[in-house]
């Protein structure tokens, strides 16, 4: 029997440190899907697709909650049946082995909030961006202050070019002047000269 753990975050700049020290536990195993989010069915997330092929009759499965397993309901509960049809046990921090019956019953409901959940995160970022293309239309900034819908440029793209074009620099010299990344460098470069 191998004790196995999944984590799942959404962004690259969040952390699965969190879910493994609530986990606590010593695993066999960890597998992980860091900045993949839990719209993703959970088969075709790398981490968790490489722990269905790893995992076997008698193996448990941890996780921090039921939307690290994904915020799509029919799919957690698809992905949770066929688990448990392989004789995996599926043990949710704070409720504990999943079994068939009731304990199917209370992972759909979860399941069904975490998708839930997920809407209202849509629908929010939605109307963030109507009310930031209408504050740009009048202010030319959104209505956070930003110059646009983007992330924030690295640098003055028109500044970049131009000081490489003065000093003759390389794309990694100018990076390195900048603090950019070669292809941030070379499509600033290649803006300017368009």
């Amino acid at each position: 029997m191998t004790r196995i753990a999944y984590y799942r975050v959404s962004t690259g700049d969040q952390s699965i440190e969190a879910q493994r020290q609530a986990l606590g536990g010593s695993f066999d195993r960890e597998f992980s899907d860091e900045g993949v989010s839990g719209s993703v069915l959970a088969a075709n997330r790398p981490g968790f697709s490489t722990l269905l092929s790893f995992v076997r009759e008698g193996d448990t499965v941890a996780v921090y909650a039921v939307d690290r397993l994904g915020r799509d309901a029919l799919d957690v509960q698809s992905t949770v049946r066929s688990l448990l049809e392989k004789g995996v046990t599926v043990d949710v921090h704070g409720l504990g082995p999943i079994g068939r019956g009731v304990g199917e019953l209370i992972l759909a409901v979860l399941a069904q909030v975490a998708d839930m959940e997920r809407q209202k995160i849509r629908e929010r970022c939605d109307a963030g961006r109507v009310a930031a293309r209408a504050a740009i239309e009048v202010t030319g900034r959104t209505h956070r202050g930003k110059e646009s819908l983007g992330r924030p440029r690295a640098a003055d793209g028109s500044k970049v070019a131009v000081w490489r074009r003065e000093n003759g620099a390389s794309i990694r010299d100018t990076a390195a002047q900048f603090g950019l990344s070669a292809a941030t460098v070379k499509r600033y470069c290649a803006a300017e000269a368009a």
